[in-house]
């Protein structure tokens, strides 16, 4: 059995676990990460050393309970498209069915977005054969809103390819814009009702400041680098995501889910480790965020552990800044 959860704490250490997608489903609280594997690779900006081939899903009955590790839930081996590198997935629940969404290289090098499903939130997860048509780079995170029309949002930066997909096909050589251009945004795609595909083609979110004028590609502190995330809090919908260099986690609101979306500040300061990647969850009347550091390895870039905090909001609805090492 697992010690009880504590915040800003690992939440398991009988595996590295990075990227953690929370959701509260049938009650509890299911968080999805990667799983870094405990080897040593160099590391560059291709990625290389996030060489993650399979899936736990983490589950706590409340946030003071034990963390719960349920076992693998999806294995490279099993995903007939896949060549490597199984990164960061979300999950979501609809039609009865709960799907789990993950970015992997297909046999051509290429990132790509499957889905997996299963008739349990804790897996384990069926792959479909082939991946998302028209999917590309890394990083989903699906919202299902109010309405019920459910949203994929996704791309990173550097290993996750998004800046060789400027012209809508991969080009291999393709380099960011320049500084003083307005920088890339995430993708945001609506998805069929069967949650297996995209009802229209991806188009890119526009982040902006208050004036309206695009947040610049120079910009390290506010521009976009991976790891989107969108929930809704009084109506609005809350896109926050990681500024790669800065190694901040930083948000934008909006009134509608594929933007533009008004830059408005920090939420979680650097952490232990070049990577940082979250996600927010409203657990019964508290709201929290869920994020990784390299504390448990001593600071290996591959070798991560995930955590969770309360998260506040201001009366203005702006979100206070985190520091994770803040107690």
């Amino acid at each position: 059995m697992a010690n009880p959860a504590k915040r800003n704490e690992p939440l398991v250490t009988h595996i590295y676990t990075a990227d953690p997608s929370a959701h509260v489903f049938e009650g509890k609280l299911y968080i999805y990460p990667s799983h870094d594997l405990d080897h040593d690779k160099v590391s560059n900006d291709n990625g290389d050393q996030y060489d993650m081939e399979d899936y736990h899903v983490l589950s706590m009955e409340d946030e003071n309970a034990p963390c719960i590790d349920h076992g693998e839930a999806l294995h490279l081996r099993d995903i007939p498209w896949a060549k490597q590198q199984l990164w960061a997935p979300d999950a979501a629940y609809k039609n009865n069915t709960y799907y789990l969404f993950f970015p992997a290289r297909d046999h051509d090098g290429i990132f790509r977005i499957g889905v997996a499903t299963s008739p349990s939130p804790a897996g384990p997860f069926t792959p479909q054969p082939n991946y998302i048509p028209g999917s590309f780079s890394i990083d989903p995170a699906v919202l299902v809103d109010d309405d019920g029309k459910s949203y994929v949002y996704f791309g990173g930066l550097w290993g996750g390819q998004l800046e060789k997909w400027q012209t809508g096909t991969f080009q291999p050589d393709a380099e960011g814009p320049a500084a003083d251009e307005p920088a890339l945004g995430p993708r945001v795609a609506e998805l069929n009702d069967d949650m297996l595909s995209f009802k229209e083609s991806p188009q890119e979110i526009s982040i902006v400041d208050e004036d309206g004028k695009p947040i610049l590609a120079g910009d390290e502190d506010r521009r976009y680098f991976e790891g989107p995330w969108v929930h809704k809090y009084n109506g609005l919908y809350y896109l926050s995501y990681s500024t790669g260099t800065t190694h901040r986690i930083v948000y934008a609101v909006s009134d509608n889910p594929k933007g533009p979306y008004v830059f408005k500040g920090t939420i979680l300061t650097p952490v232990v480790g070049w990577t940082t990647h979250h996600s927010i969850v409203q657990f019964k009347d508290k709201w929290y965020l869920f994020y990784h550091d390299s504390s448990l390895s001593g600071g290996a870039d591959n070798k991560r552990c995930v955590k969770f905090t309360e998260l506040h909001y201001n009366d203005d609805g702006t979100i206070r800044t985190i520091d994770p090492y803040d107690n």
